[in-house]
């Protein structure tokens, strides 16, 4: 069950950092964070599906 939030975790960690890398302003950063976080916590939601239907 915590497979979606360390997604959203990893995700807006990698999403802040790719945007300072880009040289991106505060505002850039909160976007490519949440950006990255949704598609993070959708990732991890699959991988949690994925191991509670491999558990039969």
């Amino acid at each position: 069950m915590i497979y979606p939030l360390i997604g959203l975790l990893l995700g807006a960690s990698l999403g802040a950092l790719r945007a300072r890398m880009k040289g991106g302003k505060a505002l850039d950063l909160l976007q490519w964070a949440a950006v990255f976080a949704m598609i993070g916590g959708v990732i991890g939601l699959f991988v949690l599906v994925f191991i509670d239907r491999s558990m039969l």
